[in-house]
């Protein structure tokens, strides 16, 4: 009787386990279904010209190691009717970690374009939302290849794939570079110019895919790179205590939102204050900064009434902060008297909180005031395109942001910040034909201009081939109506080939008010 209960017992513990093998060795057996790919034709009149074009919005599979499909990239492209082996292919997609493409793709380059309050004074609010032609688009010029990376849009892992083995450096390049060169061999573009638009950490990702399609088993040399919103050294747009150089990097971003909102640089032209903000950054408060505790009286006395010319906070304010603004506090304290908020990704919103006290804002108004739009239009255009998924379309993945390992770079097991800047100029020294034009929004308060500059000239980045140009708007500079048209304009020089030649001063704009 003991003997057989025994045995019953070993075999009720064993069971759970025998049944997760079982359970294992199924999802192992089970077939990864056929991707989806909906076409349509289409047409549209851009930059002026009457374009006929195929709509391909569907799945391509990325192969692991053994040569099995490991992961489905979702992506949208709009390929030219008759198009030759030569005509242009530019791939896009957005930042995060874990943003799916719509931002450029309704926004600013696909053939339908988002509407929003061009001049940041009104929340999207609820629907409906309106969506127009974008006769602006640059595909007169060029294929669009919107692509959203794993864990985004309808992308994700499959097979014995993991979301995971894609949420790091190796992992994205990797599966990027499969694609494009799936999709070139596909459709006979080896021997077209190839670019690709990045946005935030798409631009970091852009700089460390150039690196590896020159660098890989497969050498694809890039025509160009378009970075929107460039973050390639973090250590410059990463506003915490102790990191010295954001202080410097963040100082002219503070002193452009100060300016728009009437609390600094008042009857000064504003290239002209911001020019002053740089340099007083560069050659007054960064020293300063170095000496700390070691300032006289009378040079602390000068830094901080500078500090509050530019930044249009109180003295008092800046004394009890040690000279040491951070860029949330500073959004919350600018218009405190106002009870709002400025915008991280655009100092141009303002957030009404229930809060006025807090030392930061409790969200991003710049982010939430357009999120529900662009996530609305979106859904509505797959739909429009005939696509049906079994899963919901993820705009902005917190589940891949979170979890996205930055980890150690090459050659050092210590945490630090993420740099993609030597990459980018192995990559542009090996590929003496790729430009780069790096787009940045004035009132952008998390990837600062001022970052972008210091950034691009270091590293040993040949000068000239990179153009640098600013717009009065913020992160997503095209959702600013006069700001998207230049920045088209900007991008048609680009493809140009001209826009180099006709690098703006640092101290300069483009764009109008």
């Amino acid at each position: 009787m003991m003997r057989a209960i025994l045995m019953a017992g070993l075999l009720a513990l064993a069971m759970p386990a025998f049944a997760e093998t079982e359970e294992a060795k199924a999802e192992e057996a089970m077939p990864v279904p056929e991707p989806v790919m909906v076409t349509s034709d289409a047409s549209g009149t851009f930059g002026g010209t009457r374009i006929n074009y195929t709509v391909e919005a569907g799945e391509t599979y990325i192969p692991n190691e053994d040569g099995e499909p490991a992961a489905s990239l979702f992506t949208i492209a709009y390929v030219k009717k008759d198009a030759g082996p030569k005509r242009p292919v530019t791939f896009v997609f957005n930042g995060g970690p874990g943003s799916a493409s719509v931002w450029l793709h309704l926004g600013l380059l696909g053939p339908k374009r988002a509407v929003l309050a061009s001049d940041a004074d009104e929340d999207d609010g609820a629907a409906p939302y309106t969506m127009v032609d974008n006769p602006e688009t640059i595909l007169d010029l060029t294929d669009l290849v919107f692509v959203d990376p794993v864990g985004t849009g309808y992308s994700r892992a499959i097979g014995k794939g993991e979301n995971e083995d894609y949420w790091n450096e190796e992992g994205d390049k990797g599966s990027i570079a499969e694609f494009i060169r799936i999709w070139i061999t596909d459709h006979g573009r080896w021997n077209a110019p190839k670019y690709i638009i990045g946005e935030s950490f798409g631009t970091t990702r852009a700089a460390y895919l150039s690196h590896e399609l020159i660098n890989g088993d497969v050498d694809i040399a890039l025509n160009g790179l378009v970075l929107i919103s460039q973050a390639l050294d973090y250590e410059g747009s990463t506003s915490v205590h102790d990191n010295v150089y954001s202080y410097v990097t963040y100082l002219p971003s503070m002193a452009a939102a100060a300016q728009y909102h009437g609390k600094a640089g008042q009857g000064v032209d504003r290239d002209t204050f911001l020019a002053e903000a740089r340099a007083f950054a560069r050659d007054e408060y960064g020293p300063a900064l170095w000496k700390g505790a070691q300032l006289s009286d009378a040079e602390r006395a000068q830094i901080r009434k500078r500090l509050a010319y530019f930044t249009g906070l109180d003295e008092d304010y800046v004394e009890r902060s040690d000279l040491r603004i951070l860029m949330p506090r500073f959004q919350k304290e600018l218009l405190r008297d106002r009870g709002v908020a400025l915008g991280r990704l655009d100092g141009r919103y303002l957030g009404d909180e229930a809060d006025d006290v807090d030392d930061t804002p409790s969200d991003d108004v710049a982010s939430y005031a357009v999120s529900s739009a662009f996530t609305a239009l979106l859904n509505q255009y797959l739909g429009d395109l005939g696509v049906e998924m079994d899963r919901p379309y993820i705009v902005s993945s917190a589940d891949a942001g979170e979890n996205w390992d930055f980890g150690p770079q090459e050659g050092s097991w210590e945490p630090h910040y993420v740099n993609a800047g030597r990459q980018l100029s192995e990559a542009m020294r090996k590929n003496t034909q790729m430009d780069v034009w790096v787009a940045n929004g004035l009132f952008d308060m998390i990837t600062p201009f001022f970052d972008a500059e210091i950034t691009f000239a270091r590293y040993g980045i040949p000068q000239e081939r990179v153009a640098m140009t600013y717009y009065p708007a913020g992160h997503m500079m095209y959702l600013n109506e006069p700001s998207r048209e230049a920045v088209t304009q900007d991008l048609r020089s680009f493809y140009a080939g001209s826009l180099a030649d006709e690098r703006p001063d640092p101290a300069g704009t483009t764009g109008e008010e």
